[in-house]
């Protein structure tokens, strides 16, 4: 449907996006899952990660949200890898809850995330907070959830239009506001203040065929962090490298080298509330960095399709590559 000229929203609002892959979820078991998701990993990997963020909000329930988070796990300790986990309840309305977005908020703040959090399945929460998705009252009511179980909160914030979320977000210190296209000054001036994080999507952006860029001058301008991921899901980024996103990053929202370089290590780990223990090279930090077969730094935004990983050493191990 996007590829013959629907919209996002079109797209969304004829059953597909988001709840086309809810219904997918919904069918599958954990090993199922599990199965899935390990050779996507894998090849992420591959590619130098050393920490990954996994979110649910594709089972919006609690049962198959329980289901993802779970899956999240074993993931991570099947890999020897970092996770961190984020309850993304509140993504879409599951279609038992039509027209009824309050309730389902409650079943989100009352049952679900308490439910969850006690079971040790939450790093972070997270909204979409979207015209198509939940409103700022929505989004503040599960910020307030979460700060009650001492939570980190984090954001869908402006990808469509600008709702006011990012400054939301930064008044409950988020960790991060992602996508962020559609930020506003004030936006920026309260991450700024908050020390919150914008997180870069330009895998996104390239599959949705966006126009509006993220204002990445001013985010530079304001000094705050810019992170770089690859959003990888179903329905509108469908990556799998990491060096990908920060070629993107460069020729699609003009970052320099250093920045992108940045945004997948330093400011991604703060992104995820990792910034003690990933990110950097230091003493007393954990032995997580790649060697790669370069000549210089800025050929990891240059290529794109090849792979110079010689060796990762993940958590003080190596993990691929020659050990030489």
């Amino acid at each position: 449907m996007r590829l013959a000229g629907a919209t996002y929203e079109e797209v969304a609002k004829a059953g597909g996006g988001i709840v086309s892959s809810v219904r997918a979820t919904r069918e599958a078991d954990e090993d199922t899952l599990f199965a899935q998701a390990a050779p996507r990993l894998e090849q992420l990997l591959a590619d130098g990660v050393c920490a990954i963020e996994i979110k649910s909000g594709y089972g919006l329930s609690l049962e198959h949200e329980r289901k993802q988070l779970r899956v999240a796990r074993r993931l991570g300790e099947a890999h020897g890898v970092t996770v961190r986990t984020t309850f993304l309840g509140a993504h879409a309305l599951p279609p038992e809850y039509a027209g009824r977005s309050g309730d389902y908020i409650d079943l989100v703040c009352e049952q679900m995330l308490p439910a969850l959090a006690a079971e040790g399945l939450v790093d972070a929460v997270d909204v979409f907070c979207e015209r198509i998705a939940f409103s700022l009252a929505e989004t503040e009511q599960v910020f307030q959830a979460a700060k009650a179980l001492g939570l980190p909160v984090k954001l869908h914030a402006e990808q469509l239009s600008d709702m006011g979320g990012a400054a939301l977000a930064a008044r409950y210190g988020a960790l991060s506001c992602d996508h962020i296209e559609h930020l506003s000054a004030e936006g920026i001036a309260a991450m700024r203040q908050s020390g919150t994080v914008a997180v870069l999507l330009p895998g996104a952006y390239y599959t949705l065929r966006d126009t509006h860029l993220p204002p990445i001058d001013a985010l530079r301008a304001a000094d705050v962090p810019m992170a770089v991921s690859t959003d990888h899901n179903p329905g509108t980024s469908p990556a799998l490298s990491l060096l990908l996103m920060v070629n993107m990053a460069c020729t699609l929202f003009r970052l320099t080298v250093p920045e992108a370089l940045a945004g997948v290590t330093v400011h991604a780990a703060r992104a995820l509330g990792l910034q003690d223990t990933h990110g950097a090279i230091a003493p007393g930090m954990p032995a997580n960095f790649v060697l790669w077969n370069v000549r210089e730094a800025a050929e990891l935004a240059y290529w794109f399709g090849q792979q110079p990983v010689r060796t990762v050493v993940r958590q003080g191990r190596i993990a691929a590559g020659a050990q030489a």
